[in-house]
């Protein structure tokens, strides 16, 4: 399985520093991020935004494919995430990933589809990523 990339620069700190974060494929390319895109309704995006659309294009996938593997062959997923970012004594949390799904799938029952939904949700990489061990190299210039 191929590894994918994204990547983040800041200058300056806290507030007054300001970013630009990019991905691999070039769908953002020195997108800027920073306090006010994060926590205000400052122009740009944030790790927040990123999280949930990864989250909400990661289930849906999951979903398809699962569908497809239970024989249903047509319809329409539509999912919006809302991923929650809470004070948490001197910094922040990220509390939740809401998944909200609108789908049309001819033929299948409330039942059928409940479950197959739910082994998606438990599934995706993204889902296993929000519950998993981080690591950190790092690398000090002086």
């Amino acid at each position: 399985m191929p590894t994918r990339s994204g990547s983040a620069r800041y200058e300056g700190f806290g507030k007054d520093g300001h970013g630009w974060t990019s991905t691999q494929s070039g769908v953002l390319n020195d997108t800027r991020y920073g306090f006010g895109s994060r926590f205000e309704d400052g122009p740009g995006t944030n790790p927040e935004e990123l999280i949930a659309a990864a989250h909400a294009s990661c289930f849906t996938m999951a979903l398809s494919f699962a569908l497809a593997g239970a024989g249903y062959n047509d319809g329409t997923l539509e999912t919006d995430a809302r991923v929650t970012v809470e004070k948490d004594g001197d910094g922040f949390t990220i509390t939740a990933s809401k998944l909200n799904l609108k789908a049309k799938v001819p033929g299948i029952d409330a039942d059928e589809f409940a479950r197959i939904a739910e082994e998606a949700k438990a599934n995706c990489p993204v889902s296993k990523l929000l519950k998993a061990d981080i690591s950190l190299t790092h690398e000090l210039e002086q």
